[in-house]
């Protein structure tokens, strides 16, 4: 992207007009949660002052146009995941709802005692917790796919977990530490060889990279809107319909039912069967926005210049003595999680702060890969494309001046 582009793009983040201690925000932190642009701002303020009424029930004009624009984004973020139908959009709070709505529903279904799911090192918790609840409940084993030195998962070793008590697959596309991305489809692929249906987070995925589901052939795919530049308390829960419709609701309440007596309830169709509630329809309109806002500038074009943003990061911290980078796959996001000789990451993120420099520090909710590295936790930063090589530049000397002190 050009320098023009990329000043046009900041102006349109309000957000980043603001001074932290005196100091330009410099927001490093995009895989907590990526800023918001104006238009989805825009489409926030414009639900609740012209659209605010609860929605499929209404007969009144509010509440069938509120009804509209809440399925109108079901219908966008559908064709911008290219699932089949709009029917496989479940609306959830976030990844971590839609995660813990599978490990429900399917381990209702499907589970037993002596069952196997099979996840990865890198995951995140809420890829990890869910299914360890499951595991509890049912009396299952959970099975840990390996990484190497790069942070790249071992393949060989993944069909090797893979077997007749295999209950499903869970794996992140994108990792939030490492910045590795996954070759999901290749995971995919293995597992349906054995029949074992495929869940992938895309939590750190959908904002940086293009996502097909059809070509990746997933059976559960989800995601979270405020890392996509949408509102925080909405969420994505692909599935395909074969599964949907087998698998039970996750809770119970209104919009889910279609008929309800004391003595039975029968479930409503899909996608509602798996809506109990009533839906974040502001949320929901305002993640079709922010879908929109990115695929106007173009994944492809993200991509390529955070890629960009990322190498030439990685250059500047190669510079420090005793940088230490966790995470040097080929086929990598926008995330660089580092340690400076023993200077622990708190001490580092507190002092980058006092520059007006966000970034994360700690174990990034993923205390097992952690375990696995040896380190309590990293500093992390992560880059959005309003973020640009000056910032970086700024960020690199102060971090220099940071590890001089401890010195």
């Amino acid at each position: 992207m050009t320098t023009n582009e990329i000043n046009n793009i900041r102006a349109e983040f309000p957000i980043l007009l603001e001074k932290v201690y005196n100091r330009p925000l410099i927001y490093f932190d995009n895989a907590a949660t990526t800023q918001k642009p104006k238009a989805v701002l825009d489409r926030i303020i414009y639900g609740y002052e012209h659209l605010n009424a609860n929605i499929h029930r209404g007969v009144h004009f509010l509440s069938q146009q509120a009804t509209e624009a809440h399925e109108d984004a079901r219908n966008y973020i559908a064709n911008f995941i290219n699932a089949s139908s709009s029917t496989e959009i479940i609306f959830t709070r976030g990844t971590t709802e839609a995660i813990n709505l599978v490990a429900f529903s399917l381990g209702e279904f499907a589970c037993q005692k002596g069952d196997e799911i099979v996840i990865s090192v890198m995951e995140h918790h809420s890829n990890i917790v869910p299914w360890q609840m499951l595991c509890e409940r049912k009396g299952m084993k959970l099975r840990i796919i390996p990484m190497n030195e790069k942070g790249e998962l071992q393949l060989d070793e993944y069909e090797k977990l893979l077997n007749e008590r295999t209950k499903l697959v869970s794996v992140t596309h994108v990792s939030n530490v490492l910045g590795t991305i996954n070759p999901v489809k290749e995971i995919i692929t293995k597992a349906h060889s054995k029949n074992i249906p495929v869940l992938i987070d895309g939590a750190q995925a959908v904002p940086h990279i293009q996502v097909d589901v059809q070509e990746l052939d997933a059976d559960f795919y989800v995601f979270s809107g405020h890392k996509v530049y949408a509102s925080t308390g909405i969420g994505v829960l692909f599935g395909k319909r074969e599964w949907l419709e087998k698998i039970p609701p996750y809770q119970g309440g209104g919009e889910m039912i279609q008929n309800v007596t004391f003595e039975r309830t029968t479930y409503n169709e899909l996608p509602f069967k798996f809506e109990a509630g009533t839906p974040d329809y502001i949320g929901s309109t305002a993640l079709a926005e922010a879908l929109k806002y990115v695929q106007n500038i173009g994944m492809e074009k993200i991509a390529n210049y955070e890629n960009e943003l990322t190498r030439y990061a990685t250059k500047r911290l190669m510079e420090i003595d005793g940088m230490r980078i966790y995470g040097t796959s080929e086929n990598k996001s926008s995330v660089i999680s580092f340690l400076v000789e023993n200077i622990h990451p708190y001490d580092i993120g507190a002092i980058l702060d006092k520059h007006g420099i966000a970034v994360r520090t700690g174990h990034h909710c993923a205390q097992p890969l952690m375990d696995f590295l040896k380190i309590p936790g990293t500093v992390r930063t992560s880059f959005s494309f309003y973020n640009t090589k000056e910032e970086i530049d700024t960020f690199i000397e102060a971090l220099k001046r940071v590890v001089n002190m401890f010195r």
